[in-house]
């Protein structure tokens, strides 16, 4: 299947700091792709690196099988929907779809105004006066009428209200749907990924942790529940991703594609939100284990 996005040992560094790690990944078409993770994971930090406006330090990308804006036709095939949904406040709602026509090559007038009237927008209204769900909305119509390939919005729900969100997330889906689109979303906000994703990707500590299709990863990771057992007892072919102990309880979560066959363990099935606390956990464990080494 053709990819979306590629990148191998993909890397961005501000001074001693990296913001973007040995990120190795293969998205392909036709998904909705979910990038989760903590604050500073480097989610923006990969998004921009998709869309050209960042070069990278170390590794390489590819997007739609080219360098990320390596012409004005690469840039045709990406939109992009920023933190915040950023639109011009002084600008009316019609002046940005004439901005947008000017703009892009493949602008769809019909599509943008006919969004536009859905969504009960007024072409003379300034956008400094719209809602907060009203401002998302319209970015996402600009993104659309672009005819992307690929729509690439970063953390654009995250200030709105449950049924802003609802909304804008619904207007994503039928969009999708109606379009073709290729569609990598980023949020830390689960529940809403879990509606309209089907392809998750977890980016922790600047490292990709886990990518796949949402549906083969919860088949795969099972959360063990049993009596204590250090994880050196547990078969070679489970993976731990996280683990918690009591005296006398252990709770595993684990990556398998073989069946639990141990009459010990209670096994229960994730939902989308535990696979990906699970990951979070197991690097914070990670860390506390190393910062205790180097104060010993």
């Amino acid at each position: 299947m053709t990819s979306v996005l590629e990148a191998q040992g993909l890397g961005k560094r501000y001074g001693r700091n990296w913001a973007l790690r040995e990120c190795t990944i293969d998205i392909p078409a036709g998904h909705v792709v979910g990038l989760v993770g903590p604050n500073g994971a480097g989610k923006t930090t990969l998004l921009k690196l998709a869309c050209g406006q960042l070069e990278p330090t170390a590794g390489g990308i590819t997007v739609l099988g080219d360098r990320p804006a390596g012409s004005p036709a690469q840039l045709a095939k990406v939109g992009f929907v920023a933190q915040d949904t950023p639109v011009y406040a002084a600008l009316t709602v019609a002046d940005h779809l004439r901005l947008g026509e000017r703009l892009n090559p493949r602008w769809n007038a019909t599509m943008a105004r006919d969004r536009i009237a859905q969504i009960g927008l007024i072409p003379g209204q300034r956008a400094g006066k719209l809602s907060g769900g009203q401002r998302a909305q319209l970015a996402l119509t600009l993104g659309l009428a672009k005819q992307p390939e690929l729509l690439i919005l970063d953390e654009p729900v995250a200030s709105l209200d449950p049924l802003a969100r609802r909304e804008f997330l619904q207007g994503l889906m039928e969009a999708t749907v109606e379009h073709r689109l290729s569609v990598v979303l980023s949020s830390h906000l689960v529940s809403d990924l879990e509606r309209v994703c089907d392809y998750l990707i977890v980016l922790v500590d600047s490292r990709v942790q886990v990518a796949g299709e949402v549906d083969g990863l919860l088949s795969t990771h099972h959360r063990l529940t049993g009596p204590r057992r250090d994880p050196d007892r547990l078969p070679a072919d489970q993976q731990v991703i996280s683990a918690r102990h009591t005296d006398r309880q252990s709770t595993y979560v684990v990556r398998t594609e073989a069946p639990i066959l141990d009459p010990a363990w209670m096994v229960t099935q994730l939902s989308l939100e535990d696979l990906v606390l699970a990951y979070m956990e197991q690097h914070v464990a990670e860390n506390r284990r190393v910062t205790l080494e180097v104060q010993r």
